[in-house]
């Protein structure tokens, strides 16, 4: 979803472009437009970053610390984007409430349509840094292949060794 948002986003801002300087007539909504399209996309975006474990973490003091270590700064670095994520839902329903009875006159719609994102991406934060802290309690293997993957800057010039051979 985050992906389609990203072309939308890109066909949006490219019509605005024709429009502008070929028909010399820009619609109002393209702008805040794509601008609602790119909150929607970040914010899913970072969401499946957690999923996928992407998110910020203690990834040098991973590459010292034993694997009994490894869990508890998984697990740290897991409850830490489920209190982000219950922050983004907290504030961003406030925003949301806020600002819901203005309107965008560019859209013609709720203003607390500029801050859903935030709360829905918020929820799967949430959800997603859930699954990976019951998953980990339940003692599932989650971090397996995590453990067994080189550093980053290990595994770049191991695939540079590689494109060289």
């Amino acid at each position: 979803m985050a992906g389609v948002g990203l072309v939308a986003m890109t066909l949006i801002v490219a019509w605005q472009v024709f429009c502008r300087y070929v028909l010399n007539d820009s619609p109002s909504w393209t702008e805040p437009g794509a601008v609602m399209l790119m909150s929607w996309f970040i914010f899913l975006g970072a969401a499946v970053g957690v999923r996928e474990n992407y998110h910020l973490g203690f990834d040098v003091l991973l590459y010292v610390v034993p694997k009994g270590g490894k869990i508890w700064l998984r697990m740290i670095s897991d409850i830490v984007a489920l209190a982000f994520g219950i922050g983004m839902i907290w504030y961003g329903g406030q925003l949301v409430a806020l600002t819901w009875n203005t309107i965008l006159p560019s859209l013609q719609i709720s203003g607390g349509w500029s801050y859903v994102p935030l709360v829905a991406g918020g929820v799967l934060i949430c959800l997603f840094a859930l699954e990976r802290i019951v998953l980990r309690l339940a003692g599932e293997p989650i971090d397996d292949l995590l453990d067994e993957m080189p550093p980053a800057e290990v595994a770049a010039e191991l695939e540079t060794a590689e494109i060289r051979a």
